[in-house]
């Protein structure tokens, strides 16, 4: 079997114990719905994605834009969502919108402002182009669970601090509050972090009856995720497997 046979099959597999996994926590939570499954591709080449898109993964995500914003380029006739999950600097801004369907990391006002600008300049240059406008950028909180712990934090926004962004991405042209992420803290209890994101995401939505998603849950503690009602899950390593070494 080719190198590229072995790898195809790697990733079917894995991919379908994943899909399995979501299945049976969807199943034990009593829940109608099954989570969007986001397989983070971080540090992984162009012929993973290939392969994933070929088993049906429509939804990719990365943490760094020099990484992803040729990624997104050279795979634009698979049609996926790309949905930038790490931390952002303002000054990525520009890229990321050019290829992302949602950015998973909002977590201050001057972001918030950056990719209102990066939206603006980028209808400004769709428009000098003849090309339709984008979509809205789906932006998701993301909210820091560490209790005030800034040794387990992952980073985020407080939770006193969600509504307040949200206001601004409502207020932002070209921006849509999507709901809340987070990532539960280092040594803590997922289902109790994940919990108080659920708590969280209600108090959001009392406000912004349309920022409903809850993206929450990795390889690690995806079932935590799915029972407290996470809609987008943010998959890597069980899918792709070990991180390749860094050149």
């Amino acid at each position: 079997m080719s190198g590229g046979a072995e790898r195809t099959r790697e990733l079917t597999d894995n991919l379908a114990a994943v899909r399995g996994r979501i299945e049976s926590a969807v199943t034990a939570s009593g829940r109608a719905e099954t989570p969007r499954l986001i397989v983070v591709t971080k540090f992984f080449p162009l012929q993973d994605v290939q392969i994933l898109a070929s088993q049906g993964v429509r939804d990719v995500g990365e943490n760094r834009d020099q990484e992803a914003a040729p990624k997104a380029e050279q795979a634009a006739a698979l049609d996926l969502r790309w949905h930038f999950v790490g931390q952002l600097q303002s000054n990525k801004a520009r890229s990321v919108v050019r290829y992302a369907h949602a950015v998973h990391s909002v977590d201050r006002p001057s972001l918030v402002a950056a990719l209102e600008k990066a939206m603006a300049a980028e209808a400004q240059d769709r428009a000098s182009r003849g090309m339709p406008l984008r979509a809205e950028l789906e932006c998701f909180i993301q909210v820091d669970l560490a209790d005030g712990d800034t040794d387990r934090g992952r980073g985020g926004a407080k939770p006193e601090e969600t509504a307040g962004l949200a206001a601004r991405i409502e207020a932002a042209a070209g921006l849509r509050p999507a709901g809340v992420m987070a990532v539960a803290p280092l040594g803590a209890d997922p289902a109790h972090a994940f919990s108080e994101l659920a708590r969280i995401s209600a108090d959001l939505v009392h406000q912004f009856p349309e920022a409903t998603g809850i993206s929450a849950g990795m390889s690690a503690d995806l079932e935590a995720a799915v029972a407290a009602g996470a809609t987008h899950l943010r998959i890597g390593s069980d899918v792709l497997g070990a991180r390749p070494p860094l050149r």
